[in-house]
């Protein structure tokens, strides 16, 4: 395996931190319900991430069940963050493409990931302007209750 091989399956297949989903030890197979009572998310949404092609290599059993591996897992916690993030489905499955497609596709993945940081850390910092005018506000009706309190003594 060469350095960027191990870069891209050390990076690419996970979610990149501690394991997101709770896991019998040495299982690596998962039927749809299963998952569905890991992730939270319905069976309805699993098929259709693998329709759109957001996840393409869920493996079948010899009677075309899916069966889900730890990886699956891995992916689809880092899907979860990416939906959290306000990711558009679209910009989802073209990262899940170009994943795809190989390590020639570094840059493209990662101007994707930059401009979903740039549209998060923008709306960080308008919520940050809507929880000051909220501390503003209950901090006003705060000192408005204890005046009026104190006009009744």
């Amino acid at each position: 395996m060469t350095v960027m091989e191990s870069i891209s399956a050390r990076t690419d297949t996970c979610a990149s931190g501690p394991k997101a989903h709770p896991r019998p030890e040495g299982q690596d197979h998962y039927t749809i319900s299963e998952v569905v009572a890991f992730t939270g998310l319905t069976a309805h949404t699993l098929r259709w991430y693998e329709r759109i092609g957001l996840m393409p290599h869920v493996d079948r059993s010899h009677t075309g069940q899916r069966r889900f591996r730890n990886r699956d897992l891995d992916w689809l916690a880092f899907v979860g963050k990416l939906r959290l993030t306000g990711m558009p489905v679209a910009d989802m499955v073209r990262y899940a493409e170009l994943l795809r497609e190989g390590d020639h596709t570094f840059a493209e993945r990662q101007e994707l990931l930059e401009a979903t940081r740039r549209d998060v850390r923008t709306r960080i910092a308008e919520l940050q302007g809507t929880l000051a005018v909220l501390d503003f506000k209950i901090d006003f009706y705060g000192g408005a209750r204890v005046a009026s309190e104190s006009e009744r003594v």
